[in-house]
């Protein structure tokens, strides 16, 4: 992912400089409990990547199926198309759940006392770089998820059937692996348009709500303390110009988007107001400088995804910026 990174975060007020090492960082004893845990879970993202990437879906089958009502071979040439698929979509929204748990351990550790956020990423490199991983992930996963509609289309007709059948009591045995409630919590979650960040803004939102004793400021501080430490590398040839490849710059840029976003949830009075801790303007300068190709996406979860875009205390010319 290129040669180490100095981060000069020199446009933050009482932050340090520090080296933020995406490519090396290795975990200290003090990390390894939690860095194995998430790691676990960290080391399956790419097959889940693939996974999706490689959808086809079953449209053709449910078409035939559906103009064809009467022809039970199509019906269960459709149905056994749609199987396999809704078990390959319960591992998707499973793996969601275990990331979800891992993003909370990641918290826990990089906001808690006596260190501030800063000093937790400085001194915590591991824990921060698999922090990273997971909104690279996320963002990744969301992008393909948008541009495959059979995803949607193919659980909706699994659960028309699925209820016609159980009607005429037809032996279901798929309904073991994914029973009704199971199925309910699925449909919502695919009905996201951004599945992925909507759980890790959820679950950012609980870590808040769950830890009372824990200032506010310390999770918001690690957040926007992320999204520009992002834009320093981005933005300074000095750092971009070591990136060994372009997927660092998306790495980069992916990363600060999933920050602003639960930074946005989070935060009472959100990412865009102008008391935020986060440069809005420099982020999207930064984003809006790159092939558009690269950063529609990001700038649409921007658009779509953030909770305070609108707010009337959002300055015109950030809102102008992402129109």
């Amino acid at each position: 992912m290129g040669n180490l990174l100095k981060v000069l975060t020199r446009d933050i007020e009482n932050y340090p400089h520090f080296f933020l090492d995406f490519e090396n960082a290795q975990p200290t004893d003090a990390e390894r409990e939690v860095w194995n845990q998430v790691n676990s879970v960290l080391q399956d993202s790419e097959n889940i990547l693939l996974s999706l990437q490689g959808y086809k879906g079953a449209g053709q089958e449910i078409r035939d199926a559906i103009q064809n009502p009467n022809d039970l071979l199509l019906q269960e040439r459709a149905w056994n198309s749609v199987c396999p698929l809704v078990i390959k979509l319960k591992k998707f929204y499973s793996f969601s759940l275990r990331l979800e748990e891992a993003l909370q351990s990641l918290l826990e550790s990089l906001t808690c006392p006596p260190l501030t956020p800063t000093q937790h990423l400085e001194r915590e490199q591991a824990l921060a770089k698999q922090f990273a991983e997971i909104l690279h992930f996320t963002l990744r996963f969301d992008e393909l998820k948008m541009r495959i509609p059979a995803i949607q289309n193919d659980f909706s007709y699994y659960r028309r059937t699925i209820s016609r059948n159980r009607i005429n009591n037809m032996n279901l045995d798929i309904e073991n692996e994914v029973n009704n409630e199971m199925a309910n919590r699925m449909s919502l979650f695919y009905a996201e348009a951004t599945p992925m960040l909507k759980t890790l803004s959820n679950a950012t939102t609980n870590f808040v709500t769950e830890n009372k004793t824990l200032p506010l400021e310390n999770t918001t501080d690690c957040l926007s303390t992320m999204a520009s430490v992002c834009k320093v590398m981005l933005e300074t040839p000095e750092y971009s110009s070591r990136f060994s490849s372009d997927e660092t710059l998306l790495f980069c840029m992916r990363v600060m988007v999933g920050v602003i976003i639960l930074y946005d949830h989070v935060h009472p009075n959100g990412a865009f107001n102008k008391s935020s801790k986060i440069d809005m303007k420099g982020c999207i300068k930064v984003l809006k400088d790159q092939p558009a190709d690269n950063v529609e996406g990001l700038l649409n979860a921007l658009k779509f995804t953030t909770k305070h875009l609108n707010d009337e205390s959002t300055p015109k010319n950030i809102r102008t910026m992402l129109q």
